[in-house]
Parts: C-alpha cells; sequence; structure tokens
C-alpha cells in the first residue's frame, strides 16, 4: 500500500492537481492497467556480457496521458533487472531474461507490473523520424510528414495518424496518441481493462507488435503469462543476443492484482 507520502512524490513525477487529502491506496493503482508507457534503453544486453542482477534503465519518450490532469510526464525513468542470461551453444539459441518494474520518482519508486508489447533497433527509431518527402531549412520538425514503426503514416502540423485512409489518431508534443488495435496474425491485443484512452505510442504505429529491425531476436514470452512480468528475448539464428543502446520499447502495464505474482 502506498503512504500519503509516496503518493505526494508520485504527484511532483506525474503532474497530479487538486488531491487536498491523498487517498489511501496501492500506487499501481494510479497507472491504468493497459496503459503503454514507450521507453527508449539507457544501456544494451547482450547473451555474453549481460549478468543476473544487472541493473537497466530506460527513459519514457512522450507525455503518457493517464486521466483528467494527471500524466507521466516525458523523460521519466523506467527500472529493471536482468534476470537470467544464456549465452549461445552448440544446438541452444541465446536467452536474456528480464523485467521492468517500477517507475523512478524523485526520492522512491512506483512499483508496476508490464509486458512487452514491441521492440524496435536504434535504427528503426532513426527512420521513424526522418521526413518521408524530405526536409528543408523552412520546414519545421513538428511539420513532418513520417512513417512510425509499423508502418502508419503521421501528418504533424494540423494532420493525422493514418494507415492509408483510415484516420487511428493524432500527433502529439514528442509522439502521437493513437487508440491500440490488434495486430493482424501477431499476438497483440487492443485496448484491454476497461483502458479506452488513446496511448502514446512515440514512433510506434497502433497495431505494432513484436520485434522490428531484429531478425534474428524474437519475444519468447511478453510476460502476459506466468511469470507475469517476465520479459523473454530469444536469438533464432543461433547466434550471439544483443539488442542495443537506444532501442525503443513499448511496455504496457498490467492489472494491479497481478502485481507480485512473478
Amino acid at each position: 500500500m502506498a503512504s500519503a507520502k509516496d503518493l505526494i512524490l508520485l504527484c511532483v513525477a506525474i503532474a497530479c492537481v487538486g488531491l487536498a487529502t491523498p487517498p489511501v491506496v496501492r500506487a499501481q493503482d494510479s497507472i491504468p492497467p493497459g496503459t503503454v508507457l514507450p521507453i527508449r534503453l539507457d544501456n544494451s544486453l547482450s547473451s555474453r556480457k549481460s549478468k543476473p542482477g544487472e541493473a537497466i534503465t530506460g527513459r519514457i519518450m512522450q507525455d503518457v496521458p493517464l486521466g483528467p490532469r494527471l500524466s507521466i510526464h516525458r523523460g521519466a525513468r523506467i527500472t529493471g533487472r536482468v534476470l537470467e542470461v544464456s549465452p549461445a551453444t552448440s544446438g541452444v539459441h541465446a536467452k536474456i531474461s528480464l523485467v521492468f518494474d517500477a517507475i523512478k520518482l524523485r526520492h522512491s519508486a512506483i512499483p508496476i507490473t508490464t509486458n512487452l508489447r514491441a521492440l524496435a533497433s536504434p535504427l528503426e527509431i532513426d527512420a521513424a523520424q526522418i521526413p518521408l518527402y524530405g526536409g528543408d531549412r523552412g520546414t519545421p520538425s513538428t511539420a513532418y510528414t513520417t512513417t512510425q514503426i509499423g508502418g502508419e503514416v503521421v501528418y504533424r502540423g494540423g494532420g493525422p495518424v493514418a494507415r492509408g485512409e483510415t484516420v487511428v489518431g493524432e500527433p502529439v508534443f514528442g509522439g502521437v496518441l493513437v487508440s491500440l488495435r490488434e495486430a493482424e496474425a501477431k499476438p497483440c491485443r487492443g485496448a484491454i481493462d476497461g483502458n479506452n484512452r488513446p496511448q502514446a505510442l512515440w514512433l510506434f504505429s497502433s497495431d505494432a507488435c513484436g520485434v522490428y529491425g531484429y531478425p534474428e531476436v524474437e519475444i519468447t514470452q511478453a510476460g502476459r503469462t506466468d511469470p507475469v512480468g517476465e520479459i523473454k528475448l530469444s536469438s533464432t539464428d543461433g547466434g550471439d543476443l544483443a539488442i542495443r543502446t537506444g532501442s525503443g520499447m513499448l511496455l504496457r502495464v498490467d492489472a494491479a492484482e497481478n502485481f507480485g505474482t512473478r
């Protein structure tokens, strides 16, 4: 259970407004289940160099709306750790198991349970920020037309986010707000747990799911099933597994009742 002090610290980090007497609730309850956290990794993961217990961190890359006048600010840090590492050996693919389980505050941390919806390489992240029609000195980046990871097009400067002629959301500062969609022939779901709010997906499409830019990597466990919150990555080519610094991830917050079950 979060103390009043913990909730006040949460307010400092996520712009809480108008709570004269904070109710006593668990911190996880402050972040609705199904909320997507778009992050960029601060460090790399390697089946040759990473060790169990090693800390991993990422930065939230776009303001994440949680409800009226409440959001997680861009730049907030999410933390986790490496659980297991299995280097590639003859006939055995390399594996890394990890978990992201807290959002860092000024003097504390809010525990969360997350699962992995999508992973993208730094090259994919960079490509999603390149103007589709080429930029020029007279066009600000806030007016660029770009292609999201997953194929949707963002028409900044007054336009929508669209797939073909279908509008799926809108561009905002630092990213996009779109309604999650199920990915065709992939295991990612749309909105869950009654959370139908548009989600902050940064450079990802509304149906982005799985791995982009890492053809030798697959998500063998996203963290939705037992052990809840545990993410497992595996190599597909028999070689070592390497996720570079600057890679992007879409993490989805799991239901509060699952917290602590992993």
